[in-house]
């Protein structure tokens, strides 16, 4: 790879036009409670029960959280099976995070299982400024002083050297605590390192152990040799892995891609050959090594408890911004962690903490991972209601059309570079060549997921081995990015939905790459994932496929993933009892119009639609706004008959969009059909 990169724009952070007075409107109590950042709960003591974690997913929590680093293995599966019952009682999906111990150092400390299965120290050690304490990775003679404290990793003595940093904090440790003390290494022994303390604390609970990078501008720490997966991850996955679905693993201090490749070995050895993995970016190392993280991986979270250790405080904002612009260029989910802190002990956030929960949404993170704020504090449910109030005020104002154009700038501009659209240099020659021996279109590269949307029928490979100078040429014509087809039928849907003012979006998919692809450019509209389950044979047994496929979108910003009764088709009665579904939702309401993705004919198509006059089904829509729409997409001339009867007696139900650069006489039309008057309950979304 050439040593020259061109450099990446963070997205400028711009509102919508809005006045002060309109902001200060009290909230409309019947407008559509719909949220599109989507909020992640650590399960623990203060939320596992079956009430609470009912509370928690009625509240909009939409992934659940279990942390191998703290509680035994038994706590975390009776939380999985309240979590399963929680989602039948609320008929609600909600997807399973596992986050591993991986390179954690902890404190060795005694403790006791309570009633409820958690862990706890009965001993808290206090520790005033100025004080001496000692880590060793020795054994702590008895009758020792209480501030020699055990650390778990045997060669913490090789990473450290007088004048550095060590960071002791209580597990998910918050500004709202007073368990967090810095340490400065005075001198490092054989096993012991002696350091003074800079503040005054109380450590209590689990402790762990942070290293700050001592250089300001480079990687001049030496790192621990720890694995990604320890030898207990491994065994705690597997055994998960007999009795619950795991949607997602989170790896703990993840450096490099390679750490992703390994652990994606190991999950498909392990049979969870499904399960996506996180890579948590927690230490600068991981900063310097991002875009290859990020492209392994299949989403991020920036954990912001220890990254802030590691980056200079006045560079955390910029950080953030960077890595959230990043993911979104590249379609990776990217969650934040740490926002609202004091919540564990107070039933409102501070200003900053709201403010910080709106800038969030604001720089366009997927979603938000509450910590201590679940697992411990006093205020669960109350914290996720919430931070869901305070997203869904910050949607109404992100410029979703300042974000759509800047993937597409950004998209025009990498081209260009890559030679592709005229472009040269070393760069570009290095694209070109790479891109050449793997038989692909350059286009942006895709998210959650691998390849293409299998209901697609379709591989990435096969829907990129045309032409590639022609789909240059015609890039370059069309003024637009390039773009995987695909890609450019998402991108085309947003558009669409754009310019007719539509209410709502539905895609029709299996794996979930499609509403993925729409999600990245984040419409105004909810965005219905309809997943139409498919009855498997591996050899031995039936199994159903498609669960798993609507869970894995609950971690991505404007997914409102629906399961399909199994023997539904894809065609237009699933169509309108999606339609119902949303329309009991209040997602939409009469006249609106949607736009739905799916293939017809084994193509690829956009269609807009408009909900009936009684609200509950759809019919055919011609008003001149949406012809030009359509002919200015597909490249139609004003003399095309659009409106046309297709051949058999029968109306068309709503408008198709083709692929961009078809034809007219390639756009495929929907056979129109009459409205049930009693729609069938055959849309779920909830775990059997």
């Amino acid at each position: 790879m050439p040593s020259s990169r061109r450099p990446n724009k963070v997205k400028t952070h711009v509102l919508k036009d809005c006045s002060l007075p309109s902001l200060l409107v009290p909230i409309d109590p019947n407008e559509s409670d719909f949220t599109a950042t989507k909020v992640i709960v650590t399960i623990g003591p203060a939320c596992q029960d079956v009430d609470t974690l009912c509370k928690l997913l009625d509240a909009g929590a939409t992934c659940a959280r279990v942390d191998l680093t703290w509680g035994p293995l038994e706590f975390h599966k009776r939380s999985l099976v309240n979590l399963g019952e929680a989602m039948r009682r609320t008929r609600k999906l909600c997807a399973v995070m596992v986050d591993v111990v991986g390179r954690e150092i902890i404190l060795n400390r005694p403790s006791k299982i309570d009633e409820d299965g958690w862990p706890r120290f009965e001993n808290p050690i206090s520790v005033k400024a100025t004080d001496k304490v000692t880590l060793t990775t020795g054994m702590v003679p008895e009758g020792a002083a209480g501030n020699v404290l055990p650390v778990s990793y045997e060669k913490f003595t090789s990473m450290v050297q007088p004048g550095d940093t060590v960071f002791l904090g209580r597990y998910l440790v918050t500004g709202s605590e007073d368990s967090s003390l810095y340490l400065t290494v005075d001198s490092v022994g054989e096993k012991d390192v002696v350091c003074t303390a800079m503040n005054a604390g109380v450590l209590d609970g689990l402790i762990t152990v942070f290293h700050t990078e001592r250089s300001t501008d480079s990687l001049a720490n030496l790192q621990n040799d720890l694995p990604i997966l320890c030898p207990e991850d491994k065994a705690a996955l597997e055994a998960l892995q007999d009795e619950f679905e795991v949607d997602f693993v989170s790896l703990s201090f993840a450096r490099t891609a390679d750490d992703i490749v390994q652990a994606r070995e190991f999950l498909d050895s392990a049979g969870l050959t499904t399960t996506k993995i996180i890579a948590k970016c927690e230490t600068r190392q991981s900063l310097f090594n991002f875009k290859s993280i990020a492209g392994a991986a299949d989403g991020i979270i920036l954990s912001r408890g220890n990254l802030g250790l590691d980056v200079l405080p006045e560079k955390m904002a910029l950080v953030q911004k960077s890595v959230i612009s990043n993911c979104n260029l590249i379609g990776k989910p990217i969650i934040i962690t740490r926002v609202v802190d004091t919540m564990c002990v107070a039933p409102r956030p501070t200003r900053a903490e709201a403010t910080d929960v709106a800038n969030v949404v604001l720089d366009g993170a997927d979603g938000i991972l509450l910590g201590a704020e679940t697992l411990r504090g006093k205020y669960p449910v109350l914290t996720v209601e919430t931070i869901m109030k305070i997203c869904r005020q910050a949607e109404k104002v992100f410029d979703h059309v300042h974000h759509f154009d800047h993937l597409m700038q950004e998209a025009m501009e990498i081209a260009d570079d890559t030679g592709a659209l005229g472009g040269s240099g070393e760069f570009a020659q290095y694209f070109a060549r790479n891109v050449s021996q793997a038989n692909l279109t350059p286009a942006m590269p895709s998210s959650l997921g691998n390849g293409v949307d299998d209901s697609d029928g379709q591989s990435l490979r096969s829907i990129n081995r045309h032409d590639s100078q022609a789909q240059l040429t015609r890039a370059a014509n069309l003024g637009s990015p390039l773009l995987s087809k695909l890609e450019s039928i998402a991108s085309s849907a947003v558009r669409a939905a754009d310019k007719v003012g539509a209410s709502l979006i539905i895609v029709y998919t299996r794996s979930g790459q499609t509403a993925s692809l729409v999600s990245k450019y984040r419409p105004p509209q909810p965005i219905m994932t309809l997943v139409v389950p498919q009855l498997k044979n591996d050899g031995f047994k039936w199994h159903l496929e498609g669960r798993d496929t609507a869970r894995r979108c609950l971690i991505q910003r404007g997914l409102l993933p629906v399961l399909a009764a199994p023997s539904q088709n894809s065609g237009e009665s699933l169509l309108e009892e999606a339609v119902a579904m949303a329309s009991r939702a209040g997602l939409v309401h009469a006249k609106d119009h949607i736009v739905v993705v799916q293939m017809l004919a084994g193509a690829f198509v956009v269609k807009i639609v408009s909900v009936d006059e009684g609200g509950y089904g759809i019919q055919a829509i011609r008003p001149k706004s949406l012809v030009d729409l359509m002919m200015a997409t597909a490249g139609a001339s004003k003399e095309e008959e659009l409106g046309q009867d297709n051949g058999n007696g029968e109306g068309r139900v709503g408008h198709t969009i083709g692929q961009p650069g078809l034809q007219p006489r390639e756009l495929t039309h929907v056979s129109s059909m009459k409205h049930n008057e009693t729609v069938r309950p055959a849309m779920q979304a909830a775990c059997k």
